[in-house]
């Protein structure tokens, strides 16, 4: 009795694990190669597959997505002859499952190797110069040839990108000092143009201001001429209206004689010779005005001191 529970036992475990083998469970954007007896059957995909238990045999799972795989920096010889290292990432993605298991051994090193020397036949066509600013040429360039090879291996190359170039340490220090100095030299050129464009501006200034200053003096050297004239044309034209004699002008002409004299620098003052020609003048207008008129004192007005008469030589 013992014996037939520990066959049934077997029996059950057995019939377990058939079941297990029988039903596959693939994840979604993943692949399996069945094989059977040896030989390539199919190729499960993402969800419930059976396959023969003891029979079919899973060879290998491949990732379907979308993988990233960095390579360490490999030295390249540039067409001037300096070594550079150069990291490299690739994108690429497995499209059938049957070829990346059965083209190729390992398609991660085949791409890894196919990467290194297509990017030494690049670069050593290039300069140095040519190569640190060529990123995006030297990227469609190999992104190309691992495409076309890589192709009939069932991957597809998405992108490649250059993560580093780095020149030799001497030629590192020789850049930096050749671009400290074209800093330098834009920024005395800047300094200059500013200090340039700053004289310029003064100078401009000060021309306005002078141009404008000039202007006013013109101008009010003119206004100050014009209210002249016009004063000069009222005073004649009242004198006109007014229609004046000799004899008016002859006692204007007295009057103004000790505003002549006034101020303290006139140490000497000379009487003109035209004052006997006004005297005359006004004398025979105060003779016309009757015996009763009273006789105007001139000399009154003249300080004593500055008094002189006129001489004849």
């Amino acid at each position: 009795m013992s014996a037939v529970i520990i066959v049934l036992i077997i029996l059950v475990v057995l019939v377990f694990i058939a079941l297990i083998k029988t039903i596959q469970v693939i994840p979604q954007a993943s692949a399996a190669i069945v094989e059977r007896f040896g030989r390539y059957t199919r190729t499960l995909n993402a969800g419930l597959n059976i396959v023969v238990p003891f029979i079919d045999t899973i060879r290998n799972r491949i990732d379907l997505r979308e993988q990233v795989v960095p390579f360490p920096p490999q030295p390249v010889i540039t067409q001037d002859n300096l070594v550079v290292n150069i990291d490299t990432v690739i994108y690429y993605q497995v499209t059938d499952a049957r070829a990346a298991t059965y083209e190729v051994a390992s398609y991660i090193q085949a791409i890894e190797q196919l990467t290194v020397t297509t990017l030494r036949n690049i670069i050593g066509g290039m300069d140095l110069e040519r190569t640190l600013t060529s990123r995006e040429d030297i990227n469609a360039a190999l992104r190309g040839v691992l495409d076309e090879a890589t192709g009939k291996w069932g991957i597809r190359v998405n992108r490649v990108e250059l993560k580093a170039i780095e020149p030799p340490t001497s030629i590192q220090d020789s850049m930096e000092k050749q671009m400290r100095a074209d800093r330098d030299k834009r920024a005395a050129i800047l300094q200059a143009e500013g200090v340039r464009q700053s004289e310029i501006l003064r100078a401009e200034g000060e021309k306005q201001s002078a141009i404008l200053r000039a202007e006013g003096e013109a101008k009010a050297a003119a206004l100050k001429a014009e209210g002249e004239a016009q004063a000069v044309r009222t005073v004649f034209e009242a004198i006109h209206a007014g229609d004046p004699d000799q004899k008016l002008l002859s006692y204007q002409y007295l009057q103004m004689l000790p505003k002549i004299a006034e101020g303290d620098a006139n140490k000497l003052w000379i009487v003109p010779s035209e004052i006997g020609d006004a005297l005359k003048g006004l004398s025979g207008a105060l003779g016309n005005m009757g015996p009763g008129a009273p006789s105007p004192s001139f000399t009154k007005d003249v300080p004593a001191a500055r008094r002189e008469e006129p001489t004849v030589d």
